[in-house]
């Protein structure tokens, strides 16, 4: 038992090595150059040595977490801790036992000029400084083979207005077979950043030399005028060469800084939009333009743009002549990524239906654009459409009986006066008899009538009242939260509350009620909803609720008031 365990003191002797109560003797820092390019990688040897006392005791004591070294933390910020190893051995010199530490580290320069490793400690060991010279250049020695690594930035534009997409493409080129490697992404406070889709992995021949490219392309929207300029890209892996050595890579690139200008003066739309391409098309309406009351149309309205993200958008306007009613549904939009950049979409799908007969006038949409690539503004459009609506179908309607007749005919009157004589008294007792049942009727009708003016009866809570009641409820929750829902449910809600007057839109209901507080902060909730940074991110609906709720207080019929709770008790916001 003694000897095994013996043997394992001994095997174990280089773990021990490094927890055990020793007394540290000497601390030498060697780099293997003490002058190197920019981006090339250094490789700093630290040896340290010490006396070993083992015993049995502390032998099974050994914890791996820890392992002594010295503060290489100071060589930062100069320097980059790439990667580290360390080794052990032992020697026997006049009867006591030495340690020797060995840590190998791999430094990258961060910047040029003369550096210093300062003194490093171990143990009470103290190292002596170290000064390295980083130039910049390319060794010679690499003049004609070219370097390991190294990165290219490019981008589509020199300058840009604010919003407008820019094209940034970073290629990495490398030798070697790649063990590890880490790409960092372009980052930026102001910018909205979308890659476009995955990287691209190719060969390509750079100075005589065959590279393996990994490519990634972005697009960048900045959000604020001025200059800007992107944090530098950067690159960190390993790899190694044909005959299997081990080699560091690193490089670095900064984009130039891009000019950022603001919207032109001479831009008349409402909202802002920079772009290669914008198009309005529509369908579902019939060619002819002919419809009849009543029927159902479906019109789709599509707004597509080339170099947008699909929230810049803005919404269509749903504008509708009187004796024409419209029921949009939730808009759809769209965002693909495209070789060139962002293609967005924006798809609003509209149920009309005619109440009235005549003409009727659907106005024009006009979206305004900035045309980037022509550097001027330009107008999508669709041009007015007139729809021709006609009554119900006359067909199947009984002609009159003075109705002239052609050549060859025999009025209906002469066909019956060929009847027997018999008949003659039958049909006029029976007509008789129809006309003295429809008399009792309408006399029934007219009495019924007057006694309800006179005693009138209290209504009961029909369901008519439950669904006003419930549609305001929806309606009062949807203003809460800010909810694009809001000017839906408001009309729906109109509509219930007093019905016949075919609200079409928010805008129809508030000037109806004439109630100025609910017109103002319909605007503030569509300048949230769809002019994100000219209108407020936080939103209160409060006094959106406030004027809902004088809006139905005021208008509320009596018998409703008598029979239905207040909606929200006193006291409560």
């Amino acid at each position: 038992m003694v000897k095994r365990l013996i043997t394992a003191a001994v095997c174990l002797f280089l773990l021990a090595a490094i927890w055990l109560p020793v007394q540290a003797q000497v601390l030498t820092v060697e780099p293997d150059r003490t002058r190197l390019y920019e981006g090339e990688v250094m490789t700093l040897t630290v040896k340290g040595s010490m006396e070993i006392d083992i015993n049995l005791g502390n032998l099974f004591d050994f914890d791996m977490s820890n392992l002594p070294k010295p503060d290489i933390e100071k060589v930062q910020p100069d320097f980059e801790i790439l990667a580290q190893n360390q080794q052990y051995s032992i020697q026997t010199i006049n009867n006591q036992m030495v340690g020797e530490i060995t840590w190998t580290y791999q430094l990258a320069p961060t910047t040029t000029g003369e550096l210093t490793i300062p003194a490093l400690t171990f143990k009470g060991a103290v190292s002596e400084p170290v000064t390295v010279e980083v130039v910049d250049g390319t060794p010679p020695d690499q003049a004609d083979t070219g370097r390991d690594s190294f990165i290219e930035l490019s981008a589509d534009k020199a300058e840009v207005y604010v919003q407008e997409q820019l094209i940034l493409t970073i290629r990495l080129f490398f030798r070697g077979n790649l063990i590890r490697g880490e790409l960092s992404e372009p980052q930026h406070p102001n910018v909205v950043i979308e890659p476009l889709g995955k990287q691209q992995e190719f060969s390509r021949y750079r100075d005589g030399v065959r590279y393996r490219v990994v490519e990634r392309r972005y697009a960048l929207f900045p959000q604020r005028p001025g200059n800007f300029r992107l944090p530098p890209i950067r690159f960190e892996g390993q790899s190694r060469d044909a005959q299997g050595k081990l080699k560091f890579l690193r490089d670095s690139e900064e984009l130039f800084e891009i000019p950022v200008k603001e919207v032109p003066s001479q831009f008349t739309g409402k909202t802002w939009l920079p772009a290669s391409s914008v198009s309005l098309t529509e369908a579902g309406l019939p060619p002819t333009l002919d419809v009849k009351t009543g029927e159902n149309i479906t019109r789709e309205i599509r707004l597509t743009a080339a170099n947008l993200p699909s929230e810049t958008l803005p919404p269509l306007p749903n504008a509708v002549p009187p004796g024409l009613r419209s029921y949009p549904e939730q808009p759809e939009r769209i965002t693909e990524t495209m070789p060139d950049g962002l293609s967005s979409s924006l798809t609003q799908s509209v149920a009309l239906v005619p109440v009235e007969a005549g003409q009727m006038t659907l106005p024009a949409i006009r979206i305004h654009w900035w045309d980037t690539e022509a550097d001027r503004e330009r107008v999508a459009e669709i041009p007015e459409k007139t729809l021709t609506v006609t009554g119900p179908d006359a067909a199947g309607a009984v002609p009159p009986e003075n109705t002239a007749k052609t050549d060859g005919e025999t009025p209906a009157k002469n066909v019956a006066s060929d009847s027997p004589d018999n008949q003659a008294p039958d049909r006029t007792s029976l007509w008789q008899w129809l006309s003295l049942v429809l008399a009792v009727l309408w006399g029934g009708t007219l009495l019924a009538w007057w006694r309800s003016r006179r005693n009138p009866a209290k209504l009961p809570v029909t369901s008519e009242n439950r669904n006003d009641r419930a549609a305001f409820n929806r309606l009062i929750k949807a203003a809460r939260d800010g909810s694009a829902t809001t000017p839906e449910l408001l009309v729906e809600w109109a509509s219930l509350h007093t019905p016949g007057h075919g609200f079409h839109s928010a805008a129809d209901v508030a000037s109806h009620f004439r109630n100025e507080a609910l017109t103002a902060e319909i605007r503030k909730l569509q300048a949230r909803l769809f002019a994100p940074g000219h209108g407020t991110d936080d939103w209160d609906g409060r006094p959106m609720v406030g004027a809902l709720e004088q809006i139905r207080e005021a208008t509320a019929k009596p018998e409703a008031r008598a029979d239905l709770p207040p909606l929200y008790p006193r006291g409560l916001a």
